[in-house]
């Protein structure tokens, strides 16, 4: 058993008979499957996972606990399997990811059952904030896989090497030194593109004197890292040293704040501080950090708009940034643990300038 019985406690609370659940990393985190094209119905009693005859025998080493039901039969849909679960089981409300269920299958679901399908959307997403131990050390293994990747690329950058090129490299070393995938695309950017905060590898060449900013990770159990650092190949200019300094100000500002019961809000705004006076402010921007596990953006999200408080067991991503259009930025990101009083930064690499 992993997850089930928090969902089960979420039913019993709402006094809801089932939950429907989509969603591919809700999937995970509720029965430790790892594939694709399948779905679970979850009740107080029982626990159906709907698959097709593609991953059964996966299904049967991965989720032996669950009655493996396979759906995908000619003229029939999952609504089919599911109205006929409600049936049996005498489901009367389901709950359902409605931030994720398309219009199609809830069309499907509701016209052939007369359960009530009730919104829960973000209520699983919102349950794996507070990872467990081995979760934290599923993260802990993505972090260090993550920082010897990023030590060895370093000896890549240099003039002449294409953006494309380097993060290729990049995330083959994640994969040579542990990962067991790079489940999102790499950030490696340089010069004036390092001013698009996602922006996409491109067949620029590395000049000298460029900012290379690298936003990256690997998943490891499933479980991700991200981190984000900005080197400079050559030697920095004034100003450059000058964003860079106050970009690293930001980001350490902010994580002085991070601990149990800290206001995503507090956090925010204590990454400002050290731009007060200057003209960067306006080259900031209000989201800077969000929690990350099985999925790189995790809620809740550390925002100006947004009145969460951080909780021990947390694991978040912090990550300010100064972003100059036509002339570059500068973003520093780390991952970290939420403790009691403070945090634990996952990632080992130094907040300082490095110059190549």
């Amino acid at each position: 058993m992993l997850n089930e019985e928090k969902i089960r406690g979420y039913l019993e609370k709402e006094k809801l008979d089932a939950f429907f659940i989509a969603k591919r990393v809700n999937v995970r985190f509720t029965s430790g499957w790892t594939g694709d094209d399948s779905f679970i119905l979850l009740t107080k009693e029982g626990q159906y996972f709907l698959t097709d005859p593609r991953y059964t025998e996966q299904a049967d080493i991965e989720v032996p606990d669950y009655e493996i039901i396979n759906w995908r039969l000619p003229g029939r849909t999952v609504g089919d399997t599911v109205a006929r679960l409600a049936s049996e089981k005498k489901l009367k409300t389901i709950a359902f990811e409605a931030d994720y269920l398309t219009y199609d299958m809830y069309s499907d679901f509701t016209s052939k059952t007369d359960a009530e399908f009730v919104q829960a959307g973000g209520v699983i997403d919102r349950m794996r904030a507070i990872k467990s131990p081995q979760e934290i050390q599923y993260m802990r293994n993505a972090c260090e896989i993550s920082c010897r990747a990023f030590n060895r690329i370093l000896e890549d950058l240099r003039v002449g090497v294409t953006e494309k090129e380097l993060a290729a490299k990049l995330s083959l070393y994640m994969v040579q030194e542990g990962a067991d995938t790079q489940p999102y695309g790499n950030i490696l950017i340089s010069g004036a593109n390092t001013s698009l905060l996602h922006g996409i590898p491109s067949k620029k060449a590395i000049e000298y004197g460029d900012f290379v900013l690298m936003d990256f990770g690997c998943q490891y159990e499933g479980y991700m890292s991200d981190m984000t650092r900005t080197v400079v190949v050559g030697k920095a200019s004034e100003k450059q040293r000058e964003v860079y300094e106050l970009e690293k100000q930001s980001l350490e500002a902010a994580e002085a704040v991070m601990k149990n019961g800290a206001a995503v809000k507090d956090i925010y705004q204590a990454s400002l501080k050290p731009l007060a006076g200057t003209e960067y402010p306006q080259y900031t921007y209000r989201n800077i950090g969000h929690s990350i596990g099985l999925f790189v953006h995790e809620l809740p999200y550390i925002d100006e708009q947004y009145d969460d408080v951080l909780e021990s067991g947390m694991v978040m991503t912090i990550e300010p940034g100064i972003y100059i259009p036509d002339w570059g930025g500068v973003r520093i990101e780390d991952q970290v643990l939420i403790t009691d009083d403070g945090y634990e930064n996952m990632i080992s690499i130094s907040h300082d300038l490095i110059e190549l």
